[in-house]
């Protein structure tokens, strides 16, 4: 122990470490930006930093002054840093301003899974979202409603306070128990940033406005088209858009992107985000990611589709839940020459007994069937049936791993960009991990299946 230490020696052959500094090494990180002030600030390679983030990340450490911390004594993160110790202020503006190339390094995780053979780069995605808090809280959040009566009790409040500051002017009494312009002031403070909340609530309406009178529009064209045809529409006619902005819509002052969504069993609600991924069925690995701002799932299909294809994985197959099924969705598939097996209600877990008995028949399909009956029927088939129960083994695994055994249940950074970048560099991580164990275990397997004695 006199001697200087490797720590090479400190950690086994096989340690994860070892994994992501070669899949690092292998990586472009040109474009990863450093320290170009010419300071007195230290200096770490791009690399290292790299390295040091997705490890931690996988063990799950996300603050950047709990790793920081870890590289004075964690073995394994203090091998990383090579015996350095980066603050935090350097691990964290280097997650921040890096998103871009973050997203280069999970296509390359990627292609490190597809040549070590634990990726095919054509198949079956599972896609699906989870609700993630936001660096927020809901109690920060104003309704709509609740905004409209504060600024008019602001305004009141403010004439109040001006109309009695004025009469302390009139008068020779200096002694007022309150600073009323500072009063005033904050008030009018208070009132703009009410205003402000306002006005972005609005416009928000105005946005989900313009797409539910088209999604309106179409409805009624579906309608006309029929009656020009000499069929009877089905349901009943379809009830044009509100203009008023609804009551209950919120504003959030710490996290202006977050929303408030339903979050676990759908119980209760939280300041969220809505994150989806897009799940290879085989290798559980993220093949796409992206972020919404949508409680509900239903414009995030194809974008996930998209963002896969940007990945260079090309997708024949994609199995999703009830809140993806839109008639949009289905005939956007199909146009990228994708199967889509999509429930269209509540499915069954258990195995019917007349298809135990071998007593089940075929439901035929009605001559005039429409797109919702259409897929449900293709879902009743054997082979649908057994390709879409792959759905909840793969993607809701994933989110389950990244929640539970990597422990990340809330983000750090604000605002959907940052977010954005932080969930990327979560899904690297994962993929990093997973990359690693099916690599360990595809490497055992053979291991075991050479010392097999010969039959």
């Amino acid at each position: 122990m006199l001697l200087p230490l490797d720590m090479r020696d400190w950690l086994p052959d096989d340690h994860m470490v070892h994994f992501i500094l070669d899949v690092v090494e292998a990586a472009d990180t040109s474009g990863f930006s450093i320290n170009q002030r010419g300071t007195g600030s230290k200096q770490y390679p791009p690399s290292m930093l790299l390295a040091l983030l997705v490890y931690c990340y996988c063990t799950g450490r996300f603050s950047s002054r709990v790793i920081e911390e870890a590289s004075y004594y964690d073995v394994a993160v203090r091998y990383l840093c090579a015996d350095t110790h980066p603050d935090h202020d350097t691990i964290c503006t280097f997650r921040r301003v890096n998103r871009k190339a973050f997203e280069q390094f999970f296509v390359h995780v990627l292609e490190v899974a597809a040549q070590s053979g634990v990726l095919k780069k054509v198949g079956t995605v599972s896609v699906d979202g989870t609700k993630i808090r936001a660096n927020a809280s809901k109690h920060s959040a104003v309704s709509y409603s609740h905004a409209q009566e504060m600024l008019k009790q602001l305004e009141s409040e403010v004439l109040a306070l001006t109309e009695q500051a004025e009469q302390c002017d009139g008068s020779q009494q200096q002694d007022c128990a309150f600073n009323l312009p500072e009063e005033i002031s904050r008030r009018k403070e208070r009132k703009a940033r009410i205003q402000k909340a306002m006005d972005v609530i609005e416009s928000r309406h105005a946005e989900k406005l313009k797409e539910q009178k088209q999604e309106y529009q179409r409805k009624l064209a579906a309608r006309e088209a029929k009656r020009a045809a000499g069929k009877k529409p089905r349901g009943p006619e379809p009830k044009p858009p509100s203009e008023e902005v609804p009551r209950k819509d919120q504003y959030n002052f710490t996290d202006a992107e977050s929303r408030i969504m339903k979050a676990g069993t759908g119980k209760h609600f939280e300041q969220c985000y809505n994150a989806q991924a897009a799940v290879e069925v085989e290798s559980m690995l993220i093949v796409s990611n992206h972020l919404s701002t949508c409680p509900n799932d239903k414009l995030e299909r194809l974008p996930s589709l998209d963002a896969a294809l940007a990945n260079a994985f090309i997708v024949k197959d994609v199995l999703a839940d009830t809140g993806y099924y839109s008639e949009n969705n289905t005939n956007g598939c199909e146009a990228r020459q994708i199967e889509p097996y999509i429930a269209v209600g509540k499915q069954s877990h258990g195995i019917l007994i007349e298809t135990i008995l071998g007593t089940a028949t075929a439901a035929l399909l009605p001559e005039k069937a429409t797109p919702k009956e259409r897929m449900a029927h293709k879902l009743k088939s054997p082979e649908a049936a057994a390709l879409y129960a792959l759905r909840k083994q793969t993607v809701e695994p994933a989110f389950g791993i990244i929640k539970h055994a990597m422990r990340f249940r809330q983000f750090l950074m604000r605002g959907k960009v940052n977010v954005t970048g932080e969930w990327n560099l979560v899904c690297t991580a994962y993929n990093l991990k997973r990359t690693f164990n099916l690599i360990k275990a595809q490497a055992a397997t053979a291991l075991s299946r050479d010392m097999a004695p010969n039959a």
